[in-house]
């Protein structure tokens, strides 16, 4: 059965190579790239399935036992991680056959994508830190290429930005791991944990602490280090734009709760409480930079940035219910902010704008505009959806702890965020068409086969989040499970190292 975690990278990967030898047939890139990230989503449901009864799977190549050899591990958190990146994959694979258009799909748009999918799981399934750098950098290429490709300015300037900040972490990352090897001598994450505590000086860990926390932090958006995601966010097609908000900064995230749960565990007071200081403000700056925009997708990158910080809330209060509230908001969050993303692009292909001064009337579209008020709500928190219970986690775990700064921080953001979604419900739905719009000047209003075919994806993750909320005891169970691997990570460490 371990053999079967090494299948999320090689689906993705001979799924670029088969869409790069069909390079002349659009329509046969565009089947291939769909059978291999359904190919992908049945594979990780097959692993999480497995991963859930308590089972890790462990993979050493070319049997080369750890901490020598490449490690791939499972379990809970990273197996959930995989679901929800092949999912997204999926759906912004099929949104994607009528957005993109055949300019960029000529290019090695749908290879593109495989690439960075299996990137994404690479990182998911890695137990090297140096790995998980090289995965990283994987991500990067293709996620840069992506957002490029069509040459259109905004979008040059945009990954320019993202490029070069995405950069610097990756230097940071590469000294961090330099220094991590010089003091400790090996780079696997499970050896690691008990190499870490015995550094001494304790400050050279707490130092070496801070530098992962930059590293992963600007690749997680993190306060103060997120300025490039909403200047680049919202530049490329609406397609690419939901396949980055779902997953990109997911993968930071993913990082800092591996690294500061297995790793990084020696002064819980200094580097944790300064995760909570950090959540605060960037859930804070996030959704204030929210409010402040006139710009649908520019609103929602800003929230990329706001619910980051609720996600490394639950790591900063390290109890066993805060990090099952990380997890469980980090499953809702990739769900929905996807969707808004995928709605964003299906009000562009109706009036040919993003701008909400520009929109309007929308009303006569009742299922978009239910499809919207689904994802919306949820990521205001608005019982009975998903997000709801996943804040409603955070804040009896941080109450629970005393941290009554964080909570009241994480509240008012709730708040916040509920207004400057109303905001985009009262100028895209509710108001009447602008008069030069109803007059005949601009885009028009048709509903055609290529918002059909959007709509699918977008109906289909708005009942995931509906049923997410429905179901939020089984999966919450399971995510509590998760967090309890994560705070003793014995298990983790005796199956990579076979003790």
């Amino acid at each position: 059965m371990s053999n079967l975690i090494i299948l999320p990278l090689m689906i993705p990967l001979f799924t670029a190579i088969a869409g790069l030898f069909a390079w002349r047939s659009l329509r046969l890139q565009r089947w291939i790239s769909f059978v291999g990230s359904a190919g992908l989503l049945v594979v990780t449901v097959a692993i999480l399935v497995t991963v859930s009864g308590g089972e890790i799977l462990v993979l050493q190549a070319s049997n080369w036992p750890a901490p020598f050899g490449i490690t791939l591990v499972v379990d809970i958190f990273s197996g959930f991680m995989l679901v929800l990146g092949a999912l997204i994959g999926l759906a912004t694979n099929v949104y994607s056959f009528k957005t993109v258009g055949p300019g960029r799909e000529a290019f090695g748009y749908y290879p593109l994508c495989q690439i960075q999918l299996m990137g994404v799981s690479g990182a998911f399934l890695t137990g090297d830190i140096f790995n998980l750098y090289v995965w990283f950098e994987v991500l990067l290429i293709a996620s840069f290429v992506l957002m490029a490709l069509g040459g259109e300015v905004p979008q040059l300037e945009g990954a320019l930005k993202y490029v070069t900040l995405n950069l610097l972490s990756s230097a940071v990352f590469l000294v961090a791991v330099g220094i991590l090897y010089a003091v400790t001598g090996s780079l696997n994450m499970a050896a690691l944990a008990g190499a870490v505590p015995n550094i001494q000086p304790v400050g050279l860990a707490n130092t070496l602490a801070t530098l992962f926390l930059v590293a992963f932090g600007i690749k997680a958006a993190i306060f103060p280090l997120f300025f490039w995601l909403p200047s680049s966010y919202h530049t490329p097609p609406a397609a690419v734009s939901a396949l980055f908000a779902g997953l990109l900064t997911k993968v930071g995230v993913y990082a800092l709760i591996r690294v500061f749960t297995l790793i990084f565990t020696q002064d819980i007071g200094f580097t944790h409480g300064l995760i909570v200081a950090v959540a605060g403000l960037t859930m804070l700056t996030g959704v204030l930079g929210a409010v402040a925009q006139n710009d649908f997708r520019k609103i929602l990158s800003f929230h990329i940035i706001s619910q980051i910080g609720y996600m490394i809330m639950g790591l900063g209060l390290y109890t066993p219910l805060a990090l099952a509230g990380s997890v469980f908001y980090i499953i809702h969050h990739i769900i929905v902010k996807t969707n808004l993303f995928l709605v964003a692009g299906v009000v562009n292909q109706l009036r040919g704008t993003y701008h909400l001064k520009k929109l309007g009337g929308m009303y006569q579209y009742p299922l978009l505009a239910v499809l919207f008020l689904i994802p919306a709500f949820s990521l205001a928190g608005v019982p009975p959806l998903s997000g709801f219970f996943a804040k409603l986690a955070l804040v009896q775990s941080g109450l629970a702890t005393g941290d009554y700064a964080i909570v009241a921080v994480a509240l008012v953001v709730s708040l916040l965020t509920m207004f400057s979604m109303t905001k985009i419900w009262g100028e895209v739905f509710w108001k009447p068409l602008p008069v030069p719009e109803q007059e005949g000047e601009g885009p028009g209003l048709t509903a055609d086969e290529a918002v059909r075919i959007m709509l699918i994806p977008v109906s289909i993750l708005a009942a995931i989040t509906v049923a997410l909320g429905l179901g939020a005891e089984t999966i919450f169970a399971l995510a509590v499970r998760a967090a309890e691997q994560l705070l003793d990570p014995t298990a983790y460490i005796n199956a990579v190292l076979r003790q």
